[in-house]
């Protein structure tokens, strides 16, 4: 008997999670995500996905909006222990306008938890000048 119990409940359970999934679509049409639906129309298209459904437009930028954001906030946390572990005198704790800032290997670690590996150029230029021949630079 139970056995028979467990199989009716298990239909109206999904019928209460397609009702949820229904609701949620619906309400996609009246949200108007930060990542606008051209811009992924765009990248889905290059990738070669298209479909005519709005709410699938703006499901997948709903997804992209929570990874971006969780990203950005595990680059912070990177940011503040990075910042935490050096050593700053007396004048530094003092100050009230601590900026914190960002920086690739910051933003490379968080994505890093993602599965997502970035690689940093060979080299990097300090000034605008730099790596520009000297003959052109008198111009």
């Amino acid at each position: 008997m139970n056995h028979t119990s467990q199989g009716q409940q298990q239909p109206e359970g999904r019928h209460d999670d397609d009702t949820a999934i229904a609701d949620f679509l619906t309400s996609l049409m009246d949200y108007t995500p930060t990542i606008p639906d051209e811009l992924v129309e765009h990248y889905l298209a290059k990738s070669g996905f298209q479909c005519p459904d709005v709410r699938l437009i703006r499901l997948v930028a709903v997804a992209t909006q929570k990874f971006i954001s969780d990203v950005a906030t595990d680059a912070l946390q990177q940011c503040k222990a990075r910042t935490a572990g050096i050593v700053k005198d007396k004048r530094d704790k003092q100050q009230k306008d601590k900026r914190l800032i960002l920086t690739m290997d910051d933003l490379s670690k968080a994505l890093r938890e993602y599965g997502v590996n970035v690689k940093h150029q060979e080299y990097f230029a300090d000034s605008p000048s730099a790596g520009v021949d000297p003959a052109s630079r008198e111009e």
